[in-house]
């Protein structure tokens, strides 16, 4: 069976000059790529670099981040790719925690190597891909952090190798396909959706600089992809465009939404203006970044996050451990060769997570009577209103169905007598005009008296962590103020 690290060869060897990987500032073909992954494999040779170790990369979207990647799994070694727009005590933390041999990046920190030097030329044989078995390290992808210190989730090759075989048999890729990748690259989501499944499906991938809303249909109607993935966030952004904006979207044969779950208006909003069909998904970079995605050939079903990805088992479960099989909502849970070796150095949060084999989300989810999988919310976003528990995604819901709203994100905020009160976020479509009262009143319409909130805050734009989800515990912090 083919290795991911043995990618550049295998395709330079079967098509020298075919297109492979693209950016804002290079486009290289097969051959092109070996000889930048085998000259960045010396350099970082040379440097020490070898099996067991960790290389960091701090790079924005590009070109070079992708050769890096591939460069450190040919010596052997895993990459932990840094969200460049950490602060300098953030990046320390993620640098330290991994314990990288080298930073590929800008500035003064010790053992930094600038990106520049990956391709200076290097007279060295070029080295054989020798990853290790499936079990070695290849990513150190670290969570948000919205919960605390971002903690380190190890992903090996055979994660991997098995992921990437889920999402092309799923989305049926093939030497055709040319995806546009909008999503960070420090994000498991991206390498894996948008570089590694293209490429070891034969087709080709054009890396975007940071996404711009107005700029993104230029790259849409200049590269040609079929396909890209993206968050809520970026569609709601789409939508939001000026009217007049009709674009050229026939290369596309769709489009993927994950990280968060869409709501189903956005998603036909999105649909009937652009004619490209979402194909939503769902996972965590614990399971290496996907579990469960609607069959982009039907029947799609807007409000759920789709099947089983095959070669994986998902599951609700009760408190008691027990798997719930008559439609009730549970936490989901998720087993299969996708599912990571556990948390860097925190054997502890490792156990607690995953749980004879079954990777706990933290999600509350239920199947539907099609098997399909509809999330109900976080276990630890539920809100407890005098003792009655409440799902914000249930009032989202309800509010995303107003005409006027074009994303709500619900809390809960302490309230003396009755413990959490449900207060709402909303933005609203551009040039549509609607006040709370109005939307309180739209929510007593379809809500039990306790599930309404007591206060809708209108805002220009929701905070957002650092891969596009709505940040709630900014949310929360910024309700007790109002």
């Amino acid at each position: 069976m083919l290795r991911i690290p043995e990618l550049p060869d295998i395709r330079a060897a079967r098509n020298p000059a075919g297109s492979c990987i693209a950016d804002d500032q290079v486009s290289l073909d097969n051959r092109g790529f070996l000889r930048r992954v085998e000259n960045a494999a010396a350099v970082l040779s040379a440097y020490g670099v070898g099996p067991g170790d960790v290389v960091a990369a701090q790079l924005p979207n590009r070109v070079d981040l992708v050769v890096a990647m591939f460069a450190t799994w040919r010596l052997g070694a895993a990459l932990t790719p840094v969200n460049p727009d950490l602060t300098a005590a953030e990046v320390d933390h993620q640098i330290t925690d991994a314990g990288a041999k080298i930073v590929i990046g800008e500035g003064d920190r010790p053992n930094t190597l600038g990106v520049d030097a990956l391709a200076r030329p290097v007279s060295t044989p070029p080295h054989t891909p020798d990853a290790g078995g499936p079990d070695a390290l290849a990513l150190l992808i670290y969570t948000s952090g919205t919960t605390g210190r971002p903690k380190g989730v190890m992903l090996d090759h055979g994660n991997i190798d098995a992921m990437c075989g889920m999402i092309i048999g799923r989305l049926g890729l093939d030497e055709s396909d040319h995806s546009l990748l909008v999503l960070p690259l420090f994000h498991v989501n991206g390498i894996v959706v948008s570089v590694l499944s293209p490429l070891l499906a034969g087709g080709r991938a054009t890396i975007a600089g940071k996404f711009r809303a107005p700029l993104f249909f230029d790259a849409v109607e200049r590269v040609r992809p079929t396909y890209f993935s993206a968050v809520p966030a970026i569609y709601a952004m789409l939508v939001s465009l000026p009217e007049e904006i009709r674009p050229d979207t026939s290369s596309l044969r769709g489009a993927i939404c994950g990280a968060a779950p869409m709501p189903a208006e956005l998603i036909g909003r999105f649909e009937d203006r652009y004619g490209v069909p979402i194909v939503e998904g769902y996972g965590l970079s614990e399971g290496t970044c996907a579990s469960t995605l609607n069959p982009p050939d039907g029947p799609r079903k807007p409000g759920t996050v789709g099947l089983a990805l095959p070669g994986q088992t998902v599951a609700v479960m009760d408190q008691a451990g027990r798997i719930i099989t008559d439609g009730s909502p549970g936490e989901v849970v998720v087993r299969g060769p996708n599912v990571m070796r556990g948390y860097l150095g925190r054997p502890e949060d490792t156990a607690r997570t995953i749980v004879d084999g079954w990777l706990h989300t933290g999600d509350v989810g239920r199947f539907d009577e099609d098997g399909y999988l509809v999330l109900v919310d976080r276990i630890k976003d539920m809100i407890i209103r005098g003792g009655e528990n409440l799902y914000p995604k249930e009032i989202e819901n309800v509010l995303h169905a107003h005409p006027a709203v074009l994303e709500a994100a619900v809390v809960g905020v302490p309230d003396p007598v009755l413990g959490e009160v449900p207060v709402a976020h909303v933005t609203t479509v551009p040039g549509v005009e609607v006040t709370a009262d109005v939307l309180i009143g739209h929510c007593r319409a379809a809500l039990a008296r306790v599930k309404v909130p007591v206060t809708v805050h209108l805002t220009d734009a929701l905070p957002r962590n650092p891969v596009g989800k709505i940040d709630k515990p900014r949310l929360r912090t910024l309700a007790k103020t109002l």
